[in-house]
């Protein structure tokens, strides 16, 4: 992966000789190249629909970007003669393929934040590919597995550029489209996440509902220089999962979904098949730690094709120290003081409200 003006396609070829690890040996990635370059060509046509806007269409209807970008990478899941079954977040159930060889099980986003491409904002989509086991019927329950077991996962950034980022499992590598060619090359090859970074990305209009291991990290981050971190830190959120967290790929840092109080009948805001697994991979693979705060996200059980899991991802060095808050937090070593007369401000702490 060293030439910068390789095609995907050569990638591919190159990478998908190396070894593939534990998980999957050389025969279980066969045709995993064809199918990634179906997805290549899916990803392009998304981005064209993009590209267009308001002026965009599917013939006479004039559809909803998040629908006709479904509709495009149902269909090529539905034609490609490697795909066993496929789940979307816009889909109540996996989808089984009529193929008589498909291999493959293929969970996608199709449009991340897809009422920010209405407002002209960058936005993506999101996919992870799964080996399918032996020949039964590929429902919910073949997808149901730890994030461990991914061959392949990426996302399509639709910006100023397109970007393709993804793995088969030997590092990261981004792929910017050469809209002359319609052909992806390689410009970011063996992404490295940098080991120390000073920004962090998280919704700050939640703030009442997150957990005391987050507020800390978030406090002691915005007190920068003159605080416990000694050190200036920059936030950024955009509201779109690819936005935040290619940057975070191409910058360092740390990007929050956390868990949020008062709301455990749903512990997280990312899909887990569908979004959370994919992007652990790449940071994984990128070199940095993908965690819920109190677990490894790619050692989850998913229980439903659409179980949504608290996300942090980022630069080994900030997801441990938040993983280290959450277990002083939970041992009681660092139980938050709210009492109303002495503690500094304490009224208008979240925690002081919960």
């Amino acid at each position: 992966m060293q030439n910068r003006h390789m095609t995907l396609a050569d990638c591919l070829t190159s990478e998908l000789r190396e070894p593939a690890g534990a998980m999957v040996d050389q025969a279980g990635r066969a045709g995993l190249d064809l199918l990634l370059g179906e997805i290549a060509q899916t990803v392009n046509r998304i981005s064209s629909l993009v590209s267009r806007g308001a002026l965009g269409g599917q013939g006479t209807r004039h559809q909803p970007l998040d629908v006709a970008a479904h509709d495009m990478f149902a269909s090529m899941c539905e034609q490609s003669a490697l795909v066993a079954a496929f789940a979307s977040t816009r889909m109540e159930a996996a989808t089984p393929v009529d193929s008589a060889c498909g291999k493959y099980l293929v969970a996608f986003e199709p449009l991340d934040s897809a009422a920010q491409a209405g407002l002209n904002v960058t936005t993506g989509t999101i996919f992870s590919v799964l080996r399918q086991h032996g020949r039964q019927t590929a429902g919910d329950a073949a997808f149901l597995r730890t994030g461990r077991e991914q061959i392949a996962a990426g996302y399509a950034i639709y910006g100023p550029s397109t970007m393709l980022v993804l793995t088969a499992g030997s590092g990261a590598h981004g792929f910017t489209l050469d809209r002359e060619t319609s052909t992806f090359m390689l410009t970011h090859p063996s992404i490295r996440l940098p080991e120390k970074a000073a920004g962090f990305s998280i919704n700050s209009a939640r703030e009442r509902l997150w957990e005391p291991p987050v507020l800390r990290f978030v406090r002691e981050c915005r007190a920068g220089s003159t605080g416990e971190r000694k050190q200036d830190f920059s936030t950024r959120w955009t509201g779109s999962t690819v936005a935040d967290v290619h940057r975070l790929m191409m910058l360092g840092g740390v990007y929050l979904q956390p868990r949020e109080r008062r709301q455990p009948a749903r512990p997280g805001r990312l899909r887990m098949l569908h979004e959370a697994n994919p992007l652990a991979f790449l940071v994984e693979q990128a070199g940095g730690m993908a965690s819920t705060g109190r677990a490894r996200l790619l050692d989850l059980e998913p229980q439903t094709v659409h179980e949504r899991v608290p996300v942090i991802l980022g630069s080994p060095c900030e997801v441990e120290r938040l993983e280290r808050y959450h277990r002083e937090y939970e041992s009681g070593a660092d139980a938050p003081f709210i009492s109303p007369l002495f503690n500094e401000r304490s009224l208008f702490r979240p925690e002081a409200r919960a």
